[in-house]
């Protein structure tokens, strides 16, 4: 048997380009490495074919290997996929965006998220002439930069003084926030969240049935409690739609909960697994990296060989055209239900609702293990994600895509009737008898 794990490490820091693909994720019967995906399905060197959750790390949200997606890609690519000035392609997709996103003026393209997470920290800087930015505890990620990274625990390598800047409030806590405005007086440039992950923007009576955009209380949330404090103190509003953009609505998370952000940024979802991300929002802010204003001091925004590159262009503007003629947000929100409800039914029937269980939005859940004494538990998730895999399903968490069928849903509340047994009989006699992996780590951490 090919050892691809050794071969993996010896080759590539970390055994993969991103930490949320690396062996510490995973329980030791998951796959080391995938050969390719269709559908909804990945497959392994060795031919081992699984139902997978994961979706490229949730940018995949029609299916892998979609035809349509991959021959739009190919058209652009025998245009010359890179070209020496701006191209046609390039044209189309930024007015695209910039007529699909209701807050978007302008845009900038790139490669990657933390590109234009920084850059639009750096925009917020700018426009204010401030310093400081501010972010949620609770959000765990939004740029592989030094202004980010060094106000997390593995700032190894990163000068303290980069993340004296950033500073830290808690979700759904709008009174942390303030107290950051009041101690830090006139000196935030912006605040940067995550409209939503499993937290809601709401408060406690919010009915997860009632979707925020029809909800007569959507003006009291959280997320317009950030906007009003942002407007009070004259701070850039920035939201970071990389998770929520193109899953929870089709026009961004702002669209979904009613809000105006100064700036936002997208990526993941946006092209269906290809290499898009976004920076865009008023123009007055986005302008500033313009080379027109003659005379004004100029803002290095960002400057990208690749950041344009008409292939992956070219797969955005071709899912954006599907996720609209096939009304795929719809199906996130109704396959969604069906697998919340169904996983949350199989726990229940076995007795373990206080220990499993899938909360969050139907569009993108999120499912949550617990020990006995109801704690969260990694070595439950470990153990369930461990039987998923033994019944043919890689569910890190739960990122849907369109290839995610009936049949699909099926074979995964077979999956889960199968694994929440096997959970029960550990919470009854002790995990040890039935965890044979490693026990997952967060990514965030401060040794391995």
């Amino acid at each position: 048997m090919i050892d691809y794990k050794s071969r993996l490490h010896s080759i590539i820091p970390g055994g993969a380009h991103t930490y949320s693909r690396g062996d510490d994720q995973f329980p030791s019967n998951a796959p080391s490495i995938l050969e390719r995906g269709e559908g909804a399905f990945v497959y392994s060197p060795d031919g081992q074919k699984y139902l997978d959750y994961g979706m490229g790390l949730r940018s995949v949200n029609i299916g892998y290997g979609n035809k349509e997606v991959a021959d739009a890609c190919y058209n652009e690519i025998i245009k010359g996929n890179n070209l020496t000035r701006a191209s046609v392609t390039e044209l189309k997709a930024a007015e695209l965006m910039s007529e699909l996103i209701p807050s978007i003026e302008m845009v900038k393209f790139a490669k990657h998220g933390s590109t234009v997470t920084s850059a639009a920290v750096k925009l917020a800087r700018a426009y204010t002439g401030k310093k400081y930015i501010a972010l949620p505890y609770e959000q765990p990620f939004f740029s592989f930069d030094d202004w980010f990274i060094g106000s997390t625990v593995m700032n190894k390598g990163v000068l303290n003084e980069t993340s004296l800047f950033t500073l830290k409030f808690h979700y759904n806590d709008i009174n942390s926030l303030n107290e950051l405005f009041e101690k830090y007086d006139g000196q935030i440039a912006g605040v940067i969240l995550e409209a939503a992950t499993t937290l809601k923007p709401c408060d406690s009576n919010c009915d997860s049935k009632i979707k925020c955009k029809d909800c007569p209380q959507n003006s009291l949330n959280f997320l317009h409690q950030v906007q009003n404090s942002c407007k009070k103190n004259q701070a850039v509003f920035i939201l970071d739609e990389m998770i929520t953009g193109f899953r929870w609505h089709l026009q961004g998370a702002q669209t979904f909960y009613n809000i105006q952000p100064d700036l936002c940024t997208f990526g993941k979802a946006m092209a269906n697994g290809f290499a898009v991300a976004a920076l865009g929002g008023k123009a007055e802010i986005m302008k500033l990296g313009s080379i027109l204003s003659e005379g004004e001091e100029r803002v290095f925004l960002t400057s990208t060989t690749h950041g344009a590159e008409m292939s992956a262009l070219g797969a955005f503007i071709k899912t954006v055209e599907i996720l609209k003629r096939d009304n795929v947000i719809s199906h996130f929100w109704t396959y969604g239900t069906k697998l919340m409800d169904g996983m949350n039914d199989i726990a229940e029937s076995l007795g373990i609702k206080s220990n499993f269980v899938v909360e969050g939005y139907p569009c993108s859940p999120g499912y949550v293990t617990k020990d006995l004494q109801e704690k969260n538990s990694l070595a439950y998730r470990t153990l369930f994600a461990q039987e998923m895999i033994k019944n043919g399903v890689i569910m890190p968490y739960l990122a849907i895509s369109y290839s995610h069928q009936d049949s699909e849903l099926n074979q995964t509340l077979e999956a889960v009737s199968n694994s929440l047994k096997v959970v029960s009989q550990a919470l009854e006699n002790g995990i040890q008898e039935y965890l044979k992996s490693p026990i997952i780590k967060p990514v965030f951490r401060k040794y391995n």
